[in-house]
């Protein structure tokens, strides 16, 4: 018996000393967790968020929060369950996040790219909103490419085929829209003064008709504008940056007092896009005091399946249509919802 009884007690041991090593086993998997939110009107690390100088800004009395996700790339199957059985976290496999073909390293350094990227674009939308016109400019010529010794560095491009370009996509649309080979009716303006020029595009890698030039979106204005905030990547907080520029810029206090949070891509033109892990955003917003979240009108359906107690949600497809929700927050109405699904 005391044989039989010290093989049980063995076996028992092995079996669980099998089951921590199957538990601690890394997962092809990772768990997605509210990350940390931002008030774009505020100061993080003891700088201002969004800074502006050399024109008049305001100062609200609300906020306006950008939200993140939590990424936790190392996983085992204890975390894993945990994260299935968990109200605030998702179980994804890796390589949504991490592509097989990228380095942890690589997918962190073009989050940074993105979001270095909306910045630009954010600001681009803003001030487009507050009455400064984008004015696309050549920045670079191409060496041989259609546009060389016919634009210059500094041109700002006006019109293609008598369409006006307010956009550098706009620019591009219009070029890619036909075969190469096709003659352009470019307008632009150098040095104050406008004129009309014919270039006929080259076919580029692929086959893809280019003009050879680089632009840029030029907005002038006297002031100086800078996003300074660290550690956070992707394109996601175009909307909120967008928002949090205008509030500074625009006398009115656009929250009313209150305490909004959202998410969303943005480009130039103030189109917003879609993001990832807006379950998870929902409840950092909800946990950071937000009343209320501004989702992508592409997120709405996943919105609602996730929809978060006092948490009144806003559907966005513009950056106008952002503003108008904002207004009517203000006035104590409700804003356009997700629709449900």
């Amino acid at each position: 018996m005391k044989r039989r009884g010290l093989t049980v007690l063995l076996g028992a041991l092995l079996t669980a000393l099998l089951a921590v090593g199957v538990m601690t086993v890394p997962m092809p998997y990772v768990v997605l967790k509210p990350g940390p939110t931002v008030n774009t009107l505020g100061v993080e690390n003891g700088k201002e968020v969004i800074k502006i100088t050399g024109t008049d800004t305001s100062t609200s009395t609300g906020q306006l929060r950008l939200t993140t996700v939590g990424v936790q790339p190392d996983v085992e199957l204890v975390w894993a369950i945990e994260g299935w059985f968990s109200g605030d976290e998702a179980v994804v496999p890796r390589e949504l996040i991490y592509p097989p073909d990228q380095t942890q390293d690589e997918v962190e350094e073009r989050n940074a790219e993105d979001f270095e990227r909306s910045q630009f674009s954010a600001e681009t939308a803003a001030l487009s909103e507050l009455g400064y016109p984008v004015r696309v400019t050549v920045e670079k010529l191409t060496a041989g490419g259609a546009a060389e010794n016919v634009l210059k560095v500094g041109d700002v491009i006006t019109a293609v085929d008598g369409a006006p370009v307010t956009t550098t996509a706009a620019l591009t649309e219009a070029i890619t829209a036909k075969p190469a080979g096709t003659a352009f009716a470019i307008a632009y303006e150098r040095a104050g003064k406008a004129a009309t020029v014919s270039i006929t595009s080259k076919a580029g890698e692929g086959g893809r008709p280019l003009i050879g030039v680089q632009v840029e979106p030029k907005q002038e204005h006297a002031f100086t504008l800078d996003i300074e905030l660290d550690e956070i990547g992707g394109p996601s907080a175009g909307l909120m940056f967008s928002l949090g520029i205008i509030d500074k810029l625009r006398p009115e206090d656009l929250t009313g007092g209150k305490v909004i949070a959202g998410t969303g891509t943005i480009d130039d033109a103030g189109a917003v896009g879609p993001i990832g892990g807006i379950a998870q955003k929902l409840r950092g917003a909800k946990s950071a005091g937000a009343t209320a979240f501004l989702v992508p009108e592409a997120n709405c359906a996943e919105a609602v399946r996730n929809a978060v107690d006092g948490l009144t949600m806003a559907k966005v497809g513009t950056l106008k249509e952002a503003l108008t929700a904002l207004e009517t927050l203000r006035d104590g109405g409700t804003p356009t919802p997700c629709p449900a699904s």
